[in-house]
């Protein structure tokens, strides 16, 4: 489906608007009509299939079972494996972490899996396997795990809830009360489909604005921010260069098998590939299109947590990697 969206794209913007191929702005254009459309559908059929799935399983038991049952971390070590198999660059990560909110998941166990579902899938595992071999490879994946698991751990021990906007919680408690009235009124499946649609429809109807901008911003960086921009800040005489690669990487967007190429590039050019581990995770990671969708699901400070978190254990991999690599 993603691939027929991805030639619709091309279609509208290089055949029916004549746009050159080679031009910034046919780049831009063809990244936004393709993302924004793509993370629509992902949000309606993720929170329809979570409607579904909320329709008959209760909810506080789930929520209640993950947050007091001792798992000894593996639910963050699960949320971030399930990551690992979602091929999702981190804007098209925010309509599962609603779909997760919604289903009454802890907060740290969704952040788990925002983290490692941009980061790590079967796409750029290939890609990396080819560009920088079998050892590289294993020691990025299990990183991303890692950075996913630990950021998703230390996020639920600061109980964030309290930080979720109005918006969320309203969702959650409609969520409450239409599972009450499915069990209370023994509903079947074809009586609870019109409610579960409505509320898919109202959810993209409230986030659609954020997605817009979001991915606007996106764009207009992806088409025409040069990949070879940041490469002077990441000397490897610089003792600053992680950290500036992981603040640097920020205002691009991509996904990783778009910015591995840029990443050998760099390799090649001398820098450190820890620095530049550190640059691809700030990209796929972290983005500003990310915190404009999540600011529809949380407010500034808890983006800033979550930003700062994770640009911490981001640094000190990059670290890590130029030490033992």
């Amino acid at each position: 489906m993603f691939n027929w969206l991805e030639r619709i794209a091309t279609y509208i913007v290089n055949d029916l608007a004549s746009i050159d191929k080679k031009t910034h702005l046919s780049e831009a254009l063809n990244f936004f009509i393709y993302d924004t459309t793509k993370i629509l559908l992902l949000l309606f059929f993720i929170i329809i299939f979570m409607g579904i799935i909320n329709s008959y399983f209760p909810i506080d038991r789930v929520r209640n079972f993950l947050s007091r049952t001792k798992l000894y971390g593996l639910e963050y070590l699960m949320a971030s494996l399930f990551g690992v198999v979602t091929p999702f660059c981190s804007c098209s990560s925010v309509p599962l972490f609603i779909g997760f909110v919604k289903g009454g998941i802890p907060l740290g166990v969704t952040f788990a899996f925002l983290v490692t579902s941009p980061l790590v899938n079967e796409v750029a595992i290939g890609l990396f396997i080819g560009l920088f071999g079998l050892k590289m490879t294993i020691t990025y994946v299990i990183s991303g795990i890692l950075l996913g698991t630990i950021s998703g751990a230390i996020l639920q021990k600061m109980n964030l809830e309290k930080h979720l906007t109005p918006w969320v919680k309203n969702i959650l408690e409609n969520a409450q009360r239409e599972q009450d009235a499915f069990i209370t009124e023994k509903q079947t499946f074809k009586q609870r489909l019109p409610i579960i649609w409505q509320e898919a429809l109202t959810i993209i109807k409230g986030v659609l604005p954020y997605v817009i901008i979001g991915i606007a911003i996106g764009a207009a960086m992806h088409g025409y921010i040069p990949d070879n921009f940041f490469a002077k800040y990441m000397s490897k005489d610089n003792i600053f260069a992680v950290p500036m690669a992981t603040l640097l990487a920020v205002p691009m967007y991509a996904n990783a098998s778009g910015i591995l190429p840029v990443v050998q590039v760099l390799v090649a050019k001398g820098i450190p590939i820890g620095t530049a581990i550190a640059f691809m995770m700030g990209v796929v990671g972290l983005s500003f299109p990310e915190a404009m969708l999540l600011k529809k699901v949380m407010n500034l400070k808890l983006i800033l947590i979550f930003f700062s978190v994770v640009s911490l254990c981001i640094i000190i991999s990059g670290y890590i990697f130029n030490v033992i690599l």
